[in-house]
């Protein structure tokens, strides 16, 4: 499988696709009016300590206080440590961090909320969600500094290796040569790219990330509360770090500063990368002439066809995400099991698939066209859960019921793009519904009952949208007559093209 990394840089905007096989697999958008927080360190203060949920909530300077549970506060106690399992890192591509489902598993903790912190405490944390809708960012105590092939954990003494890193052997070797490195009570993670490394460029990169922990410390101790003490790299840099693996063919990006800066980055820790890094130069915009700009305008679409001629509809809400599996104009040929045994597989593959272009997480209910047979609901698990391996996010699948739905939950770290690309519509408040011309036609009857009886006037203007002027003098117009028999007021319909479709005024002249 091919993949290859496109930038587009601006001054406002840096959007960044992962191509794999020409397809856009991933997609990440970065303005500069609204930056991420995932991996920035901050010195903050307790404001609120909640036993009842073992959680505490931060000031750490942003618009929303943060919140940190009991399981995420570091505390300087041997029995602590003694809870901590074998630290496992797979590659994140929405932040500086290691995956926080596959950070230090906490399996359990003695201690109580209200045992560790007090309101007012100084802490020093690190944001590991993004603010999401209506809650703050959420954050832990035990930081975790990335570098390209190593992760300093400075709170945990551990030593972990990349899941994706599957040869026993190469395993071994990093686990035993980072252990003998290591200062005592420092952990560290070796991530995907450091297999194969040797132990000088390991050494070497050690050094960095213990010097840039120091360095944040030393701020730490003299910044005021809150502030932020430590600000992760950008996107495009990040991209570099995360992304930018032995997998991928080249990088492609569209900005002479952007490019001189990935230079410099890659001389400094990957120079093998250099020749897979390529200025884009042509009058073209990068995205189209990529075919990229396509692919984004259509992740705001609700009705994914498949190829087949079926499709599925994706519908979001605050709860849970639900996806629909529907026939559409696919018919078959043979039997009706095989049929929608088809129709099924084809859509498990692209669901995966538009999980992780889209970024969708949280609960997710699908519900596929039900099958009788037990192995074909088998064979449509198997399938989804085979197609979303390739997903960087944790993603956890319960086995489909009878009734066809899969239950599953996808690990989210940021919004997803139709939350950073759309907002909800003020005309209907995000019901995602408009009033029935034919509704609103009789709520303007009502009204014009209700107040009629009050006016001494013999003449009524409506002004309403041009859609409800024209129902009002076609379809509706004898009800019209009607009215106007029984208000005894004239009444006059007025077309406003600047009106919303359900505003009206009523004026009696």
């Amino acid at each position: 499988m091919t993949s290859e990394l496109i930038i587009n840089t601006t001054p406002w905007e840096t959007r960044l696709a992962l191509l794999e096989n020409s397809s856009v697999a991933e997609l990440h958008i970065e303005r500069q009016a609204e930056k991420g927080y995932v991996g920035n360190i901050y010195k903050g203060r307790v404001v609120r300590v909640l036993p009842g949920m073992q959680a505490a909530f931060l000031d750490i300077g942003l618009c929303r206080t943060a919140f940190i549970y009991v399981t995420d506060v570091y505390d300087h106690l041997s029995e602590f440590e003694a809870m901590l399992g074998q630290a496992e890192c797979a590659e994140d591509p929405n932040g500086c961090n290691c995956n926080e489902d596959d950070r230090i598993d906490y399996i359990s903790t003695p201690f109580r909320i209200e045992d560790l912190l007090h309101e007012g405490q100084e802490i020093l944390v690190q944001v590991i969600k993004e603010p999401i809708g209506t809650k703050g960012a959420r954050v832990t105590s035990h930081i975790s500094i990335p570098g390209r092939h190593l992760v300093l954990m400075p709170t945990i003494d551990q030593v972990g290796i990349s899941r994706k890193i599957e040869d026993e052997n190469e395993r071994q070797r990093l686990k035993e040569t980072i252990d003998s490195m290591r200062p005592k009570g420092y952990g560290f993670i070796a991530r995907t790219a450091c297999e194969g490394l040797g132990p000088k460029d390991i050494q070497t990169e050690m050094d960095f990330l213990l010097h840039l922990w120091e360095n944040i410390q030393r701020k730490s101790a003299v910044a005021p509360i809150p502030s932020l003490v430590y600000e992760d790299l950008d996107i495009t840099l990040r991209a570099i770090r995360d992304l930018f693996t032995g997998d991928v063919e080249r990088l492609v990006v569209d900005s002479n500063e952007a490019h001189g800066r990935i230079l410099a980055f890659v001389e400094a820790f990957a120079p093998h990368l250099r020749p897979k890094i390529e200025l884009y130069t042509q009058t073209l915009p990068i995205f189209d002439a990529f075919g990229i700009e396509v692919e984004v305008s259509r992740v705001f679409e609700k009705k994914v066809w498949l190829k087949s001629g079926g499709y599925i509809v994706i519908e979001s809400t605050e709860a849970l995400t639900a996806i629909d599996v529907n026939t559409g104009k696919f018919v078959g040929k043979r039997h009706l099991e095989d049929t929608i045994l088809k129709i099924n597989l084809e859509a498990a593959r692209e669901i995966a698939y538009q999980l992780r272009l889209r970024n969708i997480g949280g609960l997710i209910i699908i519900d596929f066209i039900d099958m009788e047979n037990p192995a074909s609901r088998e064979e449509v698990f198997k399938t989804l859960k085979e197609a979303l391996k390739k997903d960087k996010s944790k993603a956890n699948i319960l086995r489909m019921s009878e009734l066809g739905l899969i239950q599953m939950t996808r690990k989210r770290n940021r919004e997803d793009l139709n939350s950073i690309l759309c907002e909800p519509c003020f005309y209907c408040e995000g019901m995602g519904y408009l009033k029935a011309k034919r509704t609103i036609c009789y709520e303007i009857f009502r009204l014009i009952q209700r107040k009629s009886r009050q006016s001494k006037s013999n003449k009524i203007e409506i002004a309403v949208h041009p859609a409800i002027a024209d129902m009002l003098l076609k379809e509706e117009s004898q009800h019209v007559t009607t009215l106007e028999k029984y208000t005894g007021h004239e009444i006059i319909v007025v077309s406003k093209s600047a009106f919303h479709l359900e505003q009206y005024e009523i004026t009696y002249l």
